[in-house]
């Protein structure tokens, strides 16, 4: 039986920075100092700061909420009820358990109370609608609602497969945004990704060590997504070459100033909805109010 530097039962087996077995609780201590490293390493978060925890009901952006709220910052949760059948409501009783588990304060909006319609009623490719609507609408109520940083759950692993995406499809724009910390500009907020560092299956352990409730029920239209093939190919690859999706992630961080090509970009008001745009009518609106 394989076991912690501590004698006890190995409750997980680590790769980075090094292999080693660790018990659930000197895994979970491993966990939260690399997330605290992460934090002070790109300046993330300061304690004086109003956060703002958008979470879905999941394992990622529960994990974060807590982990950031037993580190004392100022956090309030944030939700989205996007009318998908046979998931909003399961993700919802997850997002409210969660509430209560962590003391923290939690806002919920409804999607169909703000548009007319559900995710399942509009038409185009539903995970890319969801990501500008989901985006758009924590961003509005955080700076409406006075927050200074909105946190998100994206870890290591959504990171990666996102900028291959970007990579073969050469969206030069967007391949430029791949960083832990995008800071505030205009009605934009500070954006952080504490889990940058981190792949998924840590903080899924991290969550089950603590009994962190979260949903397992997985959304219909996500397994369309390219994404997560983009993931699985990873994966493979780091089964073959240990190590290979840090290199990834740290090579692109050394070189990410080859994609910066709209440094003096000029943002303007959206002229239906009056938040930061690229253009005269903002995505969520194109999407939602046209």
């Amino acid at each position: 039986m394989l076991k912690c530097f501590c004698g006890k039962e190995s409750y997980i087996k680590v790769t980075y920075p090094k292999v080693k077995y660790l018990c659930k609780e000197h895994f979970i201590e491993y966990f939260e100092n690399r997330v605290k490293r992460s934090i002070e390493k790109f300046k993330m978060l300061s304690k004086d700061e109003k956060i703002l925890v958008p979470i879905s009901g999941g394992k990622d952006s529960h994990a974060a909420a807590y982990i950031l709220k037993k580190l004392g910052y100022d956090i309030e949760l944030f939700h989205i009820n996007l009318g998908i059948s046979n998931f909003s409501e399961i993700s919802l009783e997850k997002v409210k358990e969660l509430s209560n588990f962590i003391n923290a304060k939690l806002h919920i909006v409804n999607l169909k109370e703000i548009t007319g319609k559900t995710i399942e009623d509009v038409k185009g490719k539903k995970c890319s609608i969801c990501g500008i609507t989901k985006r758009y609408l924590m961003n509005k109520f955080g700076y409406e609602h006075g927050f200074d940083t909105i946190v998100t759950g994206h870890n290591m692993d959504d990171e990666l497969s996102f900028m291959l995406n970007n990579l073969l499809g050469w969206n030069i724009r967007y391949l430029a945004k791949h960083l832990p910390v995008l800071p505030a500009h205009d009605k934009f907020l500070k954006k952080v990704k504490i889990f940058y560092e981190i792949e998924e299956k840590y903080i899924k352990a991290y969550a089950d060590a603590l009994n962190i409730p979260y949903t397992t029920v997985k959304c219909k239209y996500a397994k369309k997504a390219i994404t997560i093939r983009h993931r699985e190919y990873l994966n493979k690859l780091e089964e073959e070459k240990p190590g290979i999706k840090y290199h990834f992630l740290y090579g692109y961080l050394k070189n990410r100033e080859l994609f910066e090509v709209e440094k003096d970009f000029k943002f303007r008001e959206c002229e239906i909805c009056g938040m930061t745009s690229a253009s005269k009518i903002c995505s969520f609106c194109r999407v939602w109010r046209r």
